[in-house]
């Protein structure tokens, strides 16, 4: 059985990979042939397809760190070394795209069988099927958003979204969506996935009814929906809001966390990416200071870089390894989420407890004392600052510039020094929705991002 969905999983994978709106040639749509609920439930099982092939492009342009010149100079890959310094080339490698899509493609794929199965028959796998692949969807079409199209904000909701495809038919045209009904589709998901979902899932990887909670406080903490960012955190944090003590870990291994580990609430990564490889990507210096000499973080995330003992490299990925990066979902995030929503709704004093957790469990216990601030403005301050502490090479930073720039107290120009020649990104650029791969541009006909 367990070859016979190898076989189906590669068959998937030919068909996603051939999709001629997306990439080259037509494919054997004969090949893919799953039919019964057990198949369905192994496709989602395909942990290298649906939980470790999201975009790096925002991560790699964020400011998080740098890399020296010679590094870049080194850098084989185009598309990364241009989005590095915000040259805004036409994207000419479509994997950042179409591994996500090749995701959606397989969940859509696994819809469609249940579609052909009566659900009163095994009603609980029945719906954790479908919950898990409507929750799979919309993940990944979040991911994709975020590099790949605009910020939501009320007054452009109708900007350019992404192609909606919500079926394993290829033979339709793809067509941008708007912002709107992007945005709509990823909560639609979500909803499914928080109604249908288990509220425990033995299976590693897999998502549960708290991965969809927690997916939909990301999502419109990212709309600038604080209400609703809330209330989903909040949903999610009653199920469980267990956090590691640093002070109980051995904070100075070479990978201190593993990949499923307590804090993680649905496990994905990205793949490798030069910049933001071990070898190359340096911790912006001012950024790691702001750690303070108490906080455990400074070991647990860090150690010094090869070659270049002033500076350091990233060490810390909830992943389990030193290869791509981790954008999963976990406990710490919500708490952060709930916080930064608690305090823009006036409820200063859930704000403040949630704060206050994160610290306690992420500073040395000999100089940790709680923070008393009352101030929102202050608190949220101090809030944003623990965001980008904790959630660093998260696949975060980039969302975070994108609505935090629309506030011109938290907006920022970023800046990079390549050889003497400094580069530098405005808030709020056009840049900030990464330019789609031309390929897809020139084979489906789809709009460019503006510029």
């Amino acid at each position: 059985m367990k070859n016979y969905i190898r076989i189906l999983v590669y068959a998937i994978s030919i068909i996603t990979i051939s999709c001629d709106d997306f990439l080259d040639s037509k494919p054997n749509q004969k090949m893919a042939v799953p039919k019964t609920l057990e198949h369905a439930d192994l496709l989602l099982n395909d942990y290298s397809t649906l939980n470790s092939v999201y975009p790096t492009f925002g991560e790699i342009a964020s400011d998080d760190y740098f890399i020296s010149t010679a590094n870049w100079s080194g850098l084989s890959d185009m598309d990364e070394k241009l989005t590095y310094n915000w040259s805004d080339p036409d994207i000419a490698n479509s994997k950042q795209w179409q591994a996500s899509y090749r995701a959606i493609y397989q969940v859509n794929q696994v819809l469609e069988v249940l579609k052909d199965i009566e659900r009163n028959k095994q009603l609980s796998l029945h719906d954790k099927i479908k919950g898990g692949a409507c929750f799979y969807r919309a993940f990944a079409l979040h991911q994709l958003a975020v590099v790949f199209a605009p910020v939501y904000v009320p007054s452009n909701v109708n900007a350019l979204g992404l192609p909606l495809r919500l079926s394993p038919d290829i033979d339709f045209k793809s067509v941008r969506s708007t912002l709107k009904e992007t945005y709509d589709q990823i909560i639609a998901d979500y909803q499914i996935a928080v109604r249908l979902l288990p509220e425990q899932e033995i299976l590693l990887g897999r998502p549960a009814k708290i991965s969809a909670y927690g997916g939909l406080a990301r999502v419109y903490l990212d709309m600038s929906d604080y209400e609703r960012a809330y209330a989903y955190a909040d949903s999610a944090l009653n199920m469980n809001n267990s956090i590691i003590d640093f002070n109980t870990i051995n904070v100075g291994l070479s990978i201190p966390f593993k990949r499923f580990n307590s804090e993680v609430i649905f496990s994905a990564s990205t793949p490798s990416a030069g910049p933001l490889g071990i070898a190359f990507c340096r911790v912006d210096t001012n950024l790691y200071q702001a750690y303070g000499a108490h906080d455990l973080r400074k070991t647990a995330f860090f150690r010094i870089g090869s070659g270049t003992p002033n500076y350091y490299s990233f060490k810390g990925s909830y992943d389990g390894s030193t290869s791509g990066i981790f954008v999963g979902l976990t406990v710490p995030e919500l708490l952060l989420i709930r916080a930064e929503a608690a305090v823009r709704t006036n409820r200063g004093a859930q704000a403040l407890a949630d704060y206050n957790k994160l610290l306690k469990n992420r500073i040395s216990n000999t100089f940790y004392t709680p923070s008393l601030e009352n101030d929102p403005t202050k608190l949220l301050t101090l809030i944003l600052e623990q965001r980008r502490l904790e959630l660093i090479f998260r696949g975060r930073r980039w969302a975070d510039l994108k609505r935090l720039n629309k506030e011109p107290r938290f907006a920022k120009q970023l800046v990079r020094v390549l050889d003497g020649e400094t580069y530098s990104l405005e808030p709020n650029s056009l840049k900030y929705a990464i330019k789609i791969p031309q390929i897809v541009i020139e084979q489906s006909g789809i709009t460019q991002n503006i510029r």
